[in-house]
């Protein structure tokens, strides 16, 4: 009896939170380590079925960095990076388009409904409206970098999201955009996820990646600094706490914060069901970035 009383009294702790996000839109963005184990991926989009079955619209914006280069490798291409951007040249955008359209989505799309939630994969490249990003500052050598075929969001299409969101479907959308002259290009999943969050005017932006949120010390996770607003990041930034490939997934969360998406929480992929833990829970187990 016990043991079904702690039961009940998880989900009454559940219950105010499945009343304020009901109706709610919320990205969530995958990539990571968290992406190449069969049992994570099956226990994160079971997390992603159970937030549509209690009223919520999840949206999966997914990455696939170690995937895409095993599949260089294949073709005798090798993967080079700065400041952990890849260098995209025509050959490389083939594959990324590939390997995230015919594999990566489809798989997650697969996945989810053999879970009992239904899915639908929408490539970026039909979604996202992005140019050719400028010269890039190597902070290795102090040179500017031209990075080929790496695109910066211009503007995002919403109506096949939308409409997708209205009839209880999951979009599973991939991070490329398309300019103007229909050229692909290889956009930042965490920017890619962010742009869609506020053209969405989502309630919440998740990011699900290899560390549990914002470290003091990035090599203690107990060092886990559990809420931050602006001006706590400011100062974690100057002070370097905040830093290498960080400081993207923070500034698109305050660039999410300033144009009305609610709060931006970074989780490890790899904890099970952080996804139910963080948004259902007093405590949380990541950090939580509000205005």
């Amino acid at each position: 009896m016990m043991s079904l009383k702690s039961k009940a009294d998880v989900l009454l702790e559940a219950l105010p939170y499945f009343q304020e996000f009901r109706g709610q839109t919320v990205v969530i963005k995958y990539g990571g380590a968290a992406m190449e184990d069969p049992g994570l991926v099956r226990g994160v989009l079971r997390d992603v079925v159970f937030l549509e079955a209690v009223g919520i619209n999840p949206v999966v914006v997914h990455g696939g960095g170690k995937a895409i280069t095993a599949a260089m490798k294949k073709e005798n291409l090798s993967a080079k990076f700065v400041d952990g951007q890849r260098v995209t040249d025509a050959a490389s955008i083939a594959i990324i388009d590939r390997v995230l359209g015919e594999m990566i989505g489809p798989g997650l799309a697969k996945e989810l409904e053999k879970l009992g939630g239904r899915a639908q994969v929408v490539s970026g490249k039909e979604v996202l409206v992005a140019r050719k990003a400028p010269l890039y500052l190597d902070s290795a050598t102090g040179q500017k970098v031209d990075l080929g075929f790496v695109g910066d969001v211009v503007s995002v299409e919403t109506a096949a999201v939308r409409k997708l969101i209205d009839a209880e479907i999951v979009p599973i959308i991939s991070p490329l955009g398309r300019g103007a002259d229909g050229q692909l290009y290889n956009v930042n999943a965490d920017i890619a996820a962010a742009q869609i969050a506020r053209a969405l005017q989502a309630s919440k932006i998740i990011y699900l990646s290899d560390v549990n949120g914002v470290r003091r010390d990035p090599k203690d996770a107990a060092s886990l600094i559990p809420s931050l607003n602006p001006t706590q990041i400011a100062k974690l930034k100057k002070d370097g706490v905040i830093a290498g490939g960080m400081i993207p997934k923070v500034d698109s969360a305050l660039e999410c914060l300033a144009s009305g998406v609610s709060k931006v929480h970074f989780l490890d992929g790899r904890e099970g069901h952080a996804l139910l833990l963080e948004l259902f829970t007093d405590a949380g187990v990541g950090t939580e970035i509000s205005a």
